[in-house]
Formats: structure tokens, sequence, C-alpha cells
């Protein structure tokens, strides 16, 4: 077999043309594993099966690759771009790889005749305009709030055009009121104006303040001379809310230039890469990008990614591009941005003075990014000591890092709830949490049964998780001894859930099957299923400590549940007894007053204004009732009187 691909493989790279284009590695299974490019494919894809010692992810890479595929292009940057869109698409696993790529939102300039202005973080295809991504979500908001203080942008989400303009569809909203919009829903602003204030939009995005400056100035000095003074002063405005804006950007040298400033850091198997915008000699922000499966690969590699990345979902290409370091391929990066710009562009790499200082500041920037990016991976990846002890107590087959535990809470069989808590990595994920309200709260002979409770509740978790698609915990606790557990057990059996088992078998083929335990509150003995004898846990173990808080919060939880709804249920019979008063009435009632008391002294305070809140029925009934409790109460008050004179006199005539 293996004979045959490498005789396979020796036919392909013997017809390997000498032309640019891209290169596909696959392994036995007919799976991508790596996506190259090539100025000359021949010369390229052979260096890869040459007899010479190399890096060990490599070596790894070629013992595994049983299938080449090519796809010639015209040029380098056919190349260039087909690799990039190949590896975004297939993932392959030599690959470097850009993470988080489509979390990071845009400003977006909607294609419509009254254009809209707003973040997204979905690019279409639709004629709009993109600005970004923006990395930095605070710098984002912040050219919003920019662009709201400065332009009349219309809020709105109305399908505006001249069609429902003219039969006059609309109304001003508040914004026309308060000078934030000019009215285009009504005819107030034309088209054409409109759409010039959306361009000084487009240019303000794009860093372009020097410029936006310079025309509003001329604005101003136009309209004031010929004595349109209103737009003079609306011109005038904007250029002072524009150099607020000016004001919290920072110059980057003497120069009114555009130029991007990259530069890429790594560390292990993480890379940052970074790029420092500047517009018109102005610092507006800087973009961070994270790759992964970086190890062994040349920091060359990592860059065209970035850079590729980048200006494919940017519509704004800088004059000037300063890299780190020289680049095997900048050439061909450079007549692709051209291309892409219609214009010059010049990709530089600064030696000395000013220019290298900025680079150097920019991979600064970048070696703080990713200092921040491996600690939080460390935080991630930190295993609390009682989780390990807990695995080692009962043998678990994985780390317990997502517990679940379940919980029955009752009196006397009535108002019986069922809680879960959910810890992960030993801290309580309150967001989590879940409450039930049992139905099946008694067995045949119409006795409280908490093994039927703590059947439902199992079931109703289980069967969300399996109609959904989600992960299963890798331990699930029973707050109960053997009965309880059996009762568990049952469910998982009847569901086909296989329970994995905790006593050190391999669980290679099992990794979504969940360990089940239940626990006894006596002894704080461990029942594991299919066992009858309870296993126990040293009294000193962080595992056994974090077992019983679990336990606990699971039974608070309950308990708090059973008592709100206990209470609830009482105040809720107090109302129903009132003629007159249904279910609903008394709930809407609790929820308006708060009590049972509350709406008493409500009702009886004032009449009227309680009537028109809810209505005369209700308050007919309850004014009935509680003034015949009164009148009640006062004629027993009466009789008793009597009776206490009468027995008086009755003492008296003894005595006598």
């Amino acid at each position: 077999m293996r004979e045959t691909i490498k005789n396979n493989l020796q036919s392909k790279l013997g017809n390997l043309p000498s032309a640019p284009g891209v290169y596909q590695f696959k392994d036995a299974s007919g799976k991508v594993i790596y996506v190259g490019k090539a100025k000359i494919l021949k010369n390229r894809v052979r260096q890869y099966f040459q007899a010479r010692p190399g890096q060990a992810k490599t070596e790894a890479m070629v013992a595994k690759i049983a299938d080449l595929e090519i796809i010639k292009t015209d040029n380098e940057i056919e190349a260039l771009i087909l690799e990039f869109n190949l590896i975004k698409q297939l993932k392959p696993r030599y690959n470097v790889l850009l993470k988080d790529d489509k979390t990071y939102p845009y400003i977006v300039i909607t294609n419509e005749p009254f254009p809209r202005v707003f973040p997204t973080r979905k690019k279409r295809n639709d004629g709009s305009r993109y600005f970004g991504p923006y990395t930095d979500v605070k710098t984002m908001r912040f050219a919003l709030k920019s662009i709201r203080d400065i332009f009349t942008i219309r809020s709105c989400n109305l399908n505006l055009n001249d069609e429902t303009i003219k039969e006059e569809k609309f109304k001003v909203c508040l914004d026309y009121h308060i000078k934030k919009c000019e009215g285009p829903c009504v005819g107030l602003q034309l088209q054409k104006d409109y759409n010039e204030m959306i361009d000084q939009v487009a240019k303000l995005l794009n860093g372009k303040t020097t410029t936006l400056e310079k025309e509003l100035r001329s604005r101003m000095e136009e309209y004031s001379a010929n004595m349109m003074f209103e737009q003079a002063a609306r011109a005038r405005d904007k250029m002072e809310a524009l150099s607020v804006y000016n004001s919290k950007q920072k110059m980057a040298g003497e120069e009114i230039i555009d130029r991007d400033v990259f530069a890429v850091v790594t560390e292990d198997n993480d890379a940052c890469g970074m790029a420092l915008k500047i517009r018109d000699g102005r610092v507006i922000g800087k973009s961070h990008f994270y790759f992964g499966n970086v190890l062994e690969k040349p920091k060359e590699e990592i860059l065209e990614n970035l850079v590729t990345n980048y200006y494919l979902k940017s519509d704004f290409i800088p004059d000037e591009i300063f890299f780190p370091f020289e680049m095997e391929n900048t050439d061909a990066l450079e007549n692709w941005l051209t291309e892409k710009k219609k214009q010059k562009v010049e990709i530089v790499v600064p030696k000395i003075g000013d220019k290298a200082k900025l680079v150097h500041m920019v991979e600064s920037n970048a070696t703080l990014m990713l200092k921040e990016l491996k600690l939080a991976k460390m935080k991630r990846e930190y295993i609390a000591p009682s989780v390990e002890s807990l695995k080692r107590d009962l043998r678990l087959n994985r780390l317990p890092r997502h517990i679940e535990c379940f919980d029955i809470s009752h009196i006397q069989g009535t108002d019986t709830v069922a809680s879960m808590v959910v810890f992960r990595d030993a801290k309580p994920k309150k967001s989590e949490y879940r409450k039930y309200k049992i139905r099946s709260v008694s067995n045949e002979t119409g006795e409280p049964d908490d093994f039927l409770s703590m059947r439902e509740v199992i079931h109703r978790r289980f069967r969300r998780l399996s109609e959904e698609g989600q992960e299963f915990p890798d331990l699930v606790v029973i707050d109960g001894g053997k009965g309880q557990l059996s009762s568990a057990v049952s469910v998982f059996n009847d569901m086909n859930i296989e329970i994995a088992n905790p006593r050190g078998e391999s669980i290679e083929d099992k990794l979504k099957a969940p360990n089940l335990i239940g626990l006894a509150k006596r002894l704080e003995e461990v029942f594991m299923p299919n066992d009858p004898d309870p296993h126990t846990v040293p009294k000193t173990s962080s595992g056994l400590k974090l077992l019983q808080r679990v336990r606990d919060e699971a039974h608070r939880f309950a308990i708090e549940f059973h008592r709100s709804l206990r209470s609830k249920r009482t105040i809720v019979s107090e109302l129903n007894e009132i003629k007159g008063i249904s279910d609903a009435s008394a709930k809407k009632l609790l929820t308006k007053y708060g009590s049972f008391e509350g709406v008493k002294e409500a009702v009886l305070s004032n009449e009227e204004e309680f009537a028109l809140d809810m209505g005369k029925r209700i308050t007919g009934a309850l004014v009935k009732y509680f003034f015949d409790a009164e009148e009640d109460a006062e004629s027993n008050t009466d009789n008793d009187n009597e009776e206490l004179e009468s027995d008086k006199k009755n003492e008296s005539s003894i005595k006598s």
C-alpha cells in the first residue's frame, strides 16, 4: 500500500509544471493537511521530498503525505489569494491558522438611497461599504459616537426612496426635533445632500480627517460669503466636533501620509500580528490578530497571512506599508495591493531612525497582546487541586471539570421541586442553574415518591442536552443513596446513554459518556452504578469537600425554590377563598401589591383608585369580603362582651 502511494507521488512530482500556483498535500484518507503557494510549483513542491534534515513538524507532515493536488494560476497574486481562501475554508492541520476571525465587528455604510451607519459582525457582498475590522470595540464605539456628534445621520430603519417619500408614508421622529436628523423621510433633506454627508462620514472612518477639515472650512467660508449663516454655523459646529475627535489621536510624525505599520511576534505555538493605522499623519487605531499552529513556522509566513487577511477585508489601502523584515514575495504583495488600490503602493522595511522606532513600537504592542493571550489561556487551563483530588479519590477516567448535581425537595409530598446546580472548575456557575417543578410526585399507591421525581428531572435534563446536541457533564452527582442513583441509572439505560465506568476503565471511545455517582448524606458515602458497596472518600480530602459543596448548594437551591412556591401557593389560596376572585386575578393582585395585607390596605384606603387599576368587579368582591370580615369581628367582640357581663352578674348573685 505504502509502495503504491510512493509511486503515485513520484509520478506526480515528475509532472509538476514550471508555473505559479497552489499545491495541496493530502493524507491517506484524502484529507488536506497543508496548502501552500509557489512562484514555480516544480521547484517548491519537490523541496519537501528531498533527503535532508529539516524541522520535526515538517518531517512529520511529509511522512503523512499520501497524495498531492495542484492548481495552476496565471500569476503569483492569484496564487496568493487562492492559497488564503483555501486555508480559510479547509483549515489544514499544518497551516498557520487565524483565530477568532469571525468575531471582529465592522462599521457599515449601507447601499441605500439614504444610507444608514451602524456596527455589524457580518460582512455581506451587497454593495455596502465596510470599515474595520475593529479588534478593539472601544475604538469602534468612539468612532460611531463621533459620527453621531458631527453628522445628522438617520438612525431609523425606514425604507427610504423617492416613491415612499412622495407617498408621505412616514413622519419625522424625535431625532428631527432635537436636530439629530434633517428629516429625509419627509423630503426635508435631498438625497444629493444626504449622500454628500455620507461621503464625509466615509472620510472620517478612513482617517482622512485633515482632508475633511479643509473641506468643511472651505464650505463654511463659501456659506458665509453667500450670507447663508445658518449653513455656515453648521459647518463650524462640525469642525469643532471634528477637532475634538482629532484631539484623541496622536501625531506619528510630521509627514501627512497614509501608512500601515505591521509587526509579528511568536511564542511556542501562538502568534500575534498587529497593524497600526496612520492616516494624514495621525494614528487612528490599531488592530491585532491571533494565530495558532505556528510552531516551527517562519515569521514570513505568518506576516503574509496577516497582510493578506487584512487587506482582503479592508476597503482602504494606504500609500505606504511598513514591514518589520524583508520577505521573499514582497513584490507579489506590492503588485496585488497596487492593483487593488489602482494606485502605487510601496512596501518599506525601515532600518534606522524614527520609522524603525515606529515598527519597534508596534512590535512591543504585539508582544503585550500575545502575553495577554497566554495569560488567558493559562487561566483556562488551570485545574483546581480539588478537581484533581476528586478524580483521584473516585478513580474517575477524566477530570470532573464540569459537575452537575440534582436534588429533590418537598414537605410530605407537596410542592415537590428539583434543583440542578453546575460547577465548572470547582466554582459555581449560577447562570447555568436550573429548577424544575416535578409532575410525577406519587407512586401507584399515591404516596410521594422521590425516586420517580429523580427519574423525571434526569430525563428532562438529558433529553434536552441530547436534542440540542450539547456536551454532557463530566460528573453527575445525585443527592441520595443507592435508590436515587438507581433511578438515574434507569433513565440513562432507557435513553441509551452510556455511562462511563468511573473505576479506571479506558475512556477513549466514551469521551462524551458522563460519570454518575450518588452521594449519601449520613456517612458521606459515594455510590457507583452497579456496585452494591459504597466507596469511602477520606474525610480530609479536598475532593470530598468539593462534593459536599456541590451537594449543599443543590440542597440550598432546591429548598429556596420549594419555599417560594409554598409561600405563593399559601397566599394565593387565601385570596382564592374570596368569592369572585379567580386564580388569575389572585396572581395579578399579588404581583401588583406584593402580599395579602398589601391588597387589603390598598382597597380599603382608596377604593376608587383601586377600582381604576383592578376593575369594579374585583374591587367589589374584595370590599365585601373585608367589610364582612370586620363586621364578623365586631359582632364576635359584642358577643364576647355580653357573655362577660352575664358571667359577672352570675358571679355576684352566687356570692350574695
